[in-house]
């Protein structure tokens, strides 16, 4: 059970509250004996996951049990209402709570976790429908539910809009058949956000309906990638004559499109804020005293870079926090996504000229090459939650206000468009 907070509790009795119980946690403080080299509970500097199928899922097992023990204290879901299952205190209250978190080894992040929590569920508030979609979001919030995206497709990565997974209308249901790929954690997942076309006669904007269906419906089966880094974190889903009941359909007939750009908006405003994904500034300082690289005045000064841009990106996020306007959620999130994805970078191209043979070479020697993983998985950000090319495009049209690109497809109804 949820405690709730005294309502007239200040930000300082808040935080005073918050240290005491997670210095009862049992969690040791970062930066003490037997974490060095590490941040959290990683050990890898993966940038996706490359673990067995059971370790994947022991990870995620110990991360929702956290997010569920901090739930149960009051300090789950801070800033969301109470009705919602939420402790129903301001933003600035979730802000200083992750502070002091990030002050210990917690269980390792898990993006099937993260787009439960800071994208799937916060869509379905955005679009309060029916009691059933509501049922599912306080579950998510405790970590009960886990829920993937279900939007790109072989034939529709970048250009999502042309997605081609079928849903037509059946009576109370909807009957769904198509393939979707690059699905985060969808193997862990009970629940899946679809995005499918509705009506091909309408341009490809216009004739997509969001849905929430379960991954254990008849006619949905989860078939796992094999990535180069050798985990299997991405799956593909096909989806067989899937009957999904109308009251599973999020936001209006033919306005899915409006959905999924919400949870995109989500994505990229959740990924601006992800400092801890693959090598972070403080396993970057740690390999620097290692290899000498402080020595180096090229280096160190790429090292001084990196500082600066993680400083800036806390300085971002906190007058992000603070803003009140919210009407260019998306646009601010494709920027904080750039700047997250160029600091990834940064990171590969420091560890690359830090440890240059040993990169590549594993000869036995700690954090060295362990920094393949990271080196290998950054690139993958550059086109999750919409490439590169796709968040410059949404930065000229909506924040400065330049012509839109030219769009030869855009009043064609999506049967009409050639593939």
């Amino acid at each position: 059970m949820t405690l709730t907070p005294a309502r007239t509790e200040t930000l300082e009795e808040f935080v005073e509250r918050a240290r005491d119980w997670l210095s009862r946690q049992g969690l040791p403080r970062r930066g003490t004996a037997g974490t060095a080299g590490t941040v959290g509970e990683r050990s890898s500097l993966a940038v996706f996951h490359d673990l067995a199928h059971d370790e994947e899922a022991a990870l995620i097992a110990r991360l929702t049990d956290w997010v569920r023990r901090k739930h149960e204290a009051g300090f789950g879901a801070i800033d969301w209402p109470l009705d919602l299952g939420g402790a129903g205190l301001p933003p600035a209250f979730e802000q200083a709570f992750a502070r002091l978190e990030a002050e210990y080894d917690v269980p390792a992040a898990h993006e099937l976790v993260s787009v439960t929590l800071h994208l799937i569920a916060p869509t379905l508030r955005a679009f309060d429908r029916t009691a059933e979609l509501r049922a599912l979001v306080a579950p998510m919030l405790r970590g009960d539910l886990l829920a993937c995206q279900l939007f790109s497709e072989p034939g529709a990565g970048s250009d999502l809009a042309g997605l081609a997974t079928r849903a037509r209308r059946d009576g109370d249901h909807w009957v769904v058949t198509g393939q979707k790929v690059w699905t985060s954690g969808a193997q862990f997942a009970q629940w899946g956000e679809l995005l499918a076309r509705t009506d091909p006669d309408a341009p490809k904007h216009r004739g997509i309906t969001a849905f929430m269906i379960p991954l254990d419906a008849e006619g949905v089966e989860v078939r796992p990638l094999r990535q180069m880094s050798g985990g299997s974190s991405f799956n593909e889903v096909f989806l067989t004559e899937v009957r999904v009941p109308d009251t599973l359909r999020v936001g209006e007939v033919g306005e899915g499109w409006k959905v999924g750009l919400t949870t995109l908006g989500f994505e990229r405003t959740s990924s601006g804020e992800n400092t801890e994904t693959g090598g972070g500034l403080d396993d970057a300082i740690a390999l620097a005293r290692s290899t000498g690289a402080l020595d180096d005045p090229e280096l160190r000064q790429r090292l001084a870079d990196l500082v600066v841009s993680h400083t800036l990106a806390e300085v971002a996020l906190a007058r992000d926090g603070a803003a009140t306007d919210r009407a260019s959620t998306d646009v601010v999130g494709s920027m904080r996504k750039l700047q997250w994805v160029n600091r990834l970078r940064q990171v590969s191209d420091f560890a690359h000229d830090a440890l240059g043979p040993s990169l590549v070479v594993d000869d036995g020697t700690p954090d060295t090459f362990a920094w393949t993983e990271h080196v290998l998985g950054a690139p993958g950000y550059r086109i999750a939650g919409g490439s590169d090319e796709i968040q410059r495009n949404l930065i000229a049209e909506r924040l400065l206000g330049l012509p839109a690109e030219p769009r030869g497809d855009k009043n064609t109804p999506w049967k009409d468009i050639p593939r």
